[in-house]
């Protein structure tokens, strides 16, 4: 039996989406699984024993019509058994199609009907602490599943050789492994996902008083100069605990360092899934606009906590969509302020 999952979008959803390869292969031990992915989210599945072949959505199949029909003709002589479409998207529901599998798995929109054989209604608010991006994903597999008992957390998968390569560049930089060492995703994706420059240097002020931590930032090869302005609005203390020698230069690079860190804090985003992934602890400071039940998977108080400007004051949200409250999603950070996040987030550095 051959198997597609197809989820083209970021790191999170597709590290969120790999619990259906893993299903998959719980239901279908002797399947096939083969995953669609966006090229770059590609390291969050490598070593993964649940997916037999990665597939790769190229930028140029978005571009020339010529490439993506090619492509979709491809495809299609792969005669799958089972198509299972967690992105849901025009580009996905003509794979979907092509493919002519006799089972065609997507969520439900007024047109799915003409597409899949089976449709799935979204949650927007979730039954376990997995949260309701995970359990959405599950649901697409209600009607294989049977008996079978599903798992819910997604995994990644390093070498013994990453774990060591990631100690020793963690040596040769230095790092005190007697103090705690956390990780910080200091900036998000962009600017109405990344808490506020000047509050999140209050945020490290007020770890490094607590804890007394080593401090390793997290950003993108271009986010250097935002980073940089960051620190830079850090106390003396607190420049002293960081050590900006130690950037990930690649999301493997990332993880192997990530292994050797005690937690995770800072803004929500594909580096929190990541380190959730390899069963380290997390705060996370979610942005102002996305909706937290969707994504504060398997918070318990303890290891993984997150908190929200909409927790503190959901008097500014009112019945607002997340779409409209993106627009104002710079304006409402100015009310997240450290004060509201501080008493939570010394606990978590108690606990961890």
């Amino acid at each position: 039996m051959k198997i597609l999952v197809i989820q083209q979008k970021m790191i999170g959803d597709v590290l969120a989406s790999s619990i259906i390869c893993s299903n998959v292969k719980l239901i279908y031990p002797k399947c096939q699984v083969d995953y669609l992915v966006y090229p770059f989210t590609v390291p969050v599945l490598e070593n993964n024993p649940d997916v037999d072949n990665i597939l790769l959505f190229e930028e140029n199949y978005r571009k020339s019509k010529r490439d993506f029909f090619h492509f979709l003709l491809g495809i299609k002589k792969q005669k799958y058994d089972i198509v299972i479409d967690a992105y849901g998207k025009l580009e996905s529901n003509l794979v979907v199609a092509f493919s002519a599998a006799k089972i065609r798995i997507g969520f439900y929109k007024f047109y799915t009907k003409y597409i899949y054989t089976e449709t799935v209604k979204e949650i927007s608010l979730p039954l376990t602490n997995a949260g309701s991006a995970i359990e959405n994903r599950l649901n697409l597999l209600s009607s294989l599943r049977k008996d079978t008992k599903l798992i819910n957390k997604p995994k990644i998968f390093l070498t013994a050789q990453e774990i060591e390569n990631g100690k020793a560049v963690l040596k040769q930089k230095n790092i005190d492994f007697s103090k705690n060492i956390y990780m910080i995703s200091v900036l998000g994706s962009g600017e109405n996902k990344t808490y506020p420059y000047n509050y999140m240097a209050t945020v490290l002020n007020e770890i490094v008083k607590e804890t007394q931590a080593t401090l390793l930032f997290n950003y993108m090869p271009n986010q250097e100069k935002e980073a940089r302005k960051i620190f830079n609005f850090c106390s003396i203390e607190t420049k002293a605990a960081i050590n900006l020698d130690v950037v990930p230069t690649d999301i493997r690079s990332f993880l192997s360092l990530m292994y050797h860190c005690d937690a995770l804090i800072g803004n929500e985003g594909g580096a929190i899934n990541m380190a959730k992934a390899i069963n380290k602890p997390t705060f996370t400071i979610f942005s102002t606009w996305i909706i937290k039940e969707a994504w504060n998977s398997f918070e318990n108080k303890t290891t993984n906590i997150s908190v929200h400007l909409k927790d503190f004051k959901p008097e500014l949200y009112g019945n607002k969509s997340a779409k409209e409250m993106k627009n104002e999603a710079e304006k409402l950070y100015q009310s997240f302020v450290p004060e509201l996040i501080l008493p939570r987030l010394k606990e978590f550095v108690r606990k961890n």
